[in-house]
């Protein structure tokens, strides 16, 4: 199993930038569909963008947010560009052994605390 610890999170203006980490311990996220998800109050959590061997991104953080992953440091990132208001969210980090194309969160085993993301207009 492995453990992920989110960092990076803050207060943003609008139009700002953050860089979220995800730092894992016990096994290697290479070994792992690792992605991130975020929720707001009072929605559900919805899927942000993932990375195995391509990446993949919901419509809407499309073109600004970047997801990357640096293998000796064991760290996952999301650079995020541009932020907006609807950007406003508690981000996780999660895991999955599973196979790539389905980011739903009920398939990711692993997830860490969240790091909270609070952009003003």
């Amino acid at each position: 199993q492995v453990q992920l610890v989110e960092s990076g999170g803050g207060l943003v203006q609008a139009g700002g930038s953050l860089r979220l980490s995800c730092a894992a311990s016990g096994r290697s996220v290479s070994t792992y569909v690792m992605g991130w998800f975020r929720q707001a109050p009072g929605k559900e959590r919805e899927f942000v963008a993932a990375i195995r061997w391509s990446t993949y991104y919901t419509d809407s953080v499309k073109g600004r947010f970047t997801i990357s992953r640096d293998s000796a440091k064991n760290t996952v990132y999301l650079q995020m560009n541009s932020l907006k208001f609807e950007d406003t969210a508690v981000y996780y980090c999660a895991a999955m052994s599973g196979a790539w194309g389905s980011f739903r969160p009920a398939d990711f085993g692993s997830w860490g605390q969240g790091t909270q993301v609070t952009v003003s207009s």
